[in-house]
């Protein structure tokens, strides 16, 4: 099939509403709440590691600046017609129904649901397609990649920069039914057009390695609408997700690893359920270990979401302390010559301000770990003001509880994408008509660093 027109065909599938007719194209009216005006746009040339749309150049900017009762319970989007239209898109891109791996297993689950062979849809026409389909919607906030370290370094063919993106986008069934966004207008995470705006920022800036949190539309929308992208994926629940004390929920909601099927090769994958006091959590974690196809080099990724809420800072503590131990002994393994240890990434919602123990548990690790975003400030040793920033009954929250981290002896950050400022995020916090989680992406290009014989 055409590109284009297997694009259209995918997006026709979003297009249907839980009542089973076309999305409605209603004018938007925020009444109370506040939202930035003007037309949509995208942010098109943010390229590099996952490259932009053709022909235009990134804004950049230099480093130092910083940003300055529970709604009722929804019936969830997916159970009407949708859900069985992304069952038969899902079938459509494998010859195999989708089914659920064995849990926290190291045998590799992700053979099958998103092999090689098939056709790419464009992701030009799908993000258009987006912007077709939030037109009603303001538009998101403009963000600026910045160089943390002055004018970009130049790029050789053979060691590219790799982009990287790190998110918790709210589980639909959480944003609707539990977490008492109080500012934020039920109407505005209505989920048949809320999956726009994130797969709008994806396809913005087109990452080439993806981690996400809180994914409770895995099966039935982003592993195949990725799959379709050139994208291997998997996925792993929380035991315990607390998606399914709501009403008519799309099942659990965990953490998933994308990363771009051209870019890299997949040696390894590890299913984790965290540990606290050798007893198991609610919190589990995917590591995957890959090797780049341009340099041959490896890269182990780990995604993860430790414990929410204040007064279980010691058990996000433990479940550090048990990821970093699974981690030293994950890349430990693989180590090429002139490297003892596999280069690191980990990205991650971890529900901890730089304060507790567990940041500096991380920030302290054998495994030679730095916070990609403290690159931002002017000494480069500050986290930014805020990942998240909400209004909930018991107050308004403004915390930094979303990381990458990066093995700094082996990767170099090159590129950041600034945070928005609090006025373009608006007084009623987030989320928003205007974007779609309660939590910033976070985005940056890392590279290898050259290797001391490969320097000789």
């Amino acid at each position: 099939m055409n590109p284009a027109r297997r694009c259209s065909a995918l997006l026709n599938q979003l297009c249907v509403s839980s009542r089973g007719g076309p999305t409605a194209r209603r004018q938007f009216q925020p009444g109370g709440v506040s939202a930035p005006s003007g037309p949509r746009y995208c942010h098109p040339g943010v390229g590099g590691g996952g490259g932009g749309v053709s022909g235009t150049k990134p804004q950049v900017k230099p480093s130092g600046a910083s940003p300055t009762g529970a709604p009722p319970v929804c019936p969830m989007g997916s159970n009407g017609s949708s859900s069985r239209l992304f069952g038969t898109l899902a079938q459509s891109l494998s010859s195999a129904p989708l089914a659920q791996p064995d849990l926290y297993s190291d045998q590799n689950p992700d053979q099958g649901p998103d092999r090689e062979g098939l056709a790419e849809a464009d992701p030009d026409q799908l993000l258009r397609e987006c912007e077709e389909a939030l037109q009603s919607r303001p538009a998101r906030p403009h963000r600026d990649l910045v160089y943390p370290s002055g004018p970009a370094a130049s790029h050789h063919d053979h060691n590219p920069s790799i982009r990287v993106m790190q998110w918790n986008i709210l589980a639909q069934a959480l944003g609707e039914g539990k977490d008492g966004f109080i500012r934020c207008p039920l109407d505005a995470l209505n989920w048949q057009e809320r999956k726009y705006l994130i797969l709008e920022e994806i396809l913005t800036y087109r990452p080439d390695i993806l981690c996400l949190q809180e994914v409770d539309h895995y099966y039935d929308t982003f592993q195949p609408i990725m799959a379709s992208l050139g994208y291997h994926s998997t996925f792993l629940a929380k035991p315990w997700s607390p998606c399914l004390d709501v009403e008519r929920n799309n099942g659990p909601d965990g953490c998933a690893l994308f990363y771009r099927r051209s870019r890299f090769s997949l040696l390894a994958t590890a299913h984790l359920r965290l540990s606290a006091m050798m007893l198991p959590t609610n919190q589990v974690a995917i590591v995957q270990t890959l090797r780049c196809r341009t340099t041959g080099r490896q890269l182990c990724v780990a995604v993860t979401h430790l414990k929410a809420r204040s007064g279980w800072e010691r058990l996000r503590s433990a479940q550090g302390a048990d990821l970093l131990q699974n981690l030293r002994s994950i890349t430990s393994r693989g180590g090429e010559a002139g490297q003892s240890t596999v280069p690191l990434i980990v990205c991650g919602d971890f529900n901890a301000e730089p304060s507790e123990d567990v940041y500096r548990r991380f920030s302290s690790s054998p495994l030679g770990l730095d916070s990609a975003y403290k690159l931002l400030s002017s000494d480069g040793q500050t986290e930014p003001a805020y990942t998240t920033w909400k209004i909930r009954p018991s107050g308004e929250s403004c915390s930094t509880l979303d990381y990458i981290w990066y093995s700094h002896d082996a990767l170099s950050v090159e590129t950041l994408l600034d945070l928005p400022t609090e006025e373009q995020i608006g007084p009623d916090r987030l989320p928003s008509y205007h974007y779609p989680s309660d939590h910033l992406s976070l985005l940056c290009d890392v590279s290898f660093r050259e290797q001391p014989h490969r320097l000789m």
